[in-house]
């Protein structure tokens, strides 16, 4: 089974999004050579992605690099929302609870990394005490406002292990594995 991987690119002062979910900034320090990101691509088995961001603001939208890291990846995805489509849609299995998305995700993740897309899921994943590594890639932007990467109102604690810093294309890459 997979282990659970809470990944995605923030600006420095912790944005994972701007203002109203805009993911447009993201365009600057997409593509080029990025071996972390390289190798985390080929790490991925599955995708668990919130509502939101499946719903969201893809800066590659319309061109061969939408989707997950920037089209670079192709899997099965479970999305997890209170309001699934009537109708179903290709490589995409929604679910309306955490446990039941961490667990599909997880199996069809086979020995690689289900990773987590999304804000408000990976609070929740964290909090669950789900999630095993944490990989962030800090951009050389301030946004000033939008969606931080984590965010728990009354505070949460995660103890996370010493990180695995190395520059990665234009952004920073710290890997996290969580204390238990």
């Amino acid at each position: 089974m997979g282990k659970l991987l809470y990944g995605a690119t923030m600006s420095l002062d912790g944005f994972i999004a701007g203002v109203n979910g805009d993911m447009q900034w993201l365009g600057d320090f997409l593509g080029g050579p990025d071996p972390i990101a390289d190798e985390l691509v080929a790490n991925v088995g599955s995708c668990l992605v919130g509502g939101v961001s499946y719903r969201g603001d893809d800066p590659n939208m319309g061109t061969e690099k939408e989707g997950p890291f920037g089209g670079a990846w192709e899997g099965p995805q479970f999305v997890l929302t209170h309001n699934p489509p009537p109708t179903p849609v290709p490589s995409i299995t929604f679910v309306t609870d955490l446990a039941t998305g961490v667990k599909e995700a997880k199996a069809a993740a086979g020995d690689k990394y289900a990773c987590i897309i999304g804000a408000d899921v990976g609070r929740q994943c964290l909090e669950a005490g789900e999630v095993d590594d944490v990989l962030m890639f800090v951009a050389p932007v301030l946004l000033g406002d939008g969606t931080p990467m984590f965010r728990h109102l009354g505070g949460t604690k995660i103890r996370l292990n010493e990180p695995r810093v190395q520059a990665s294309g234009q952004t920073v890459a710290l890997w996290y594995t969580v204390a238990r």
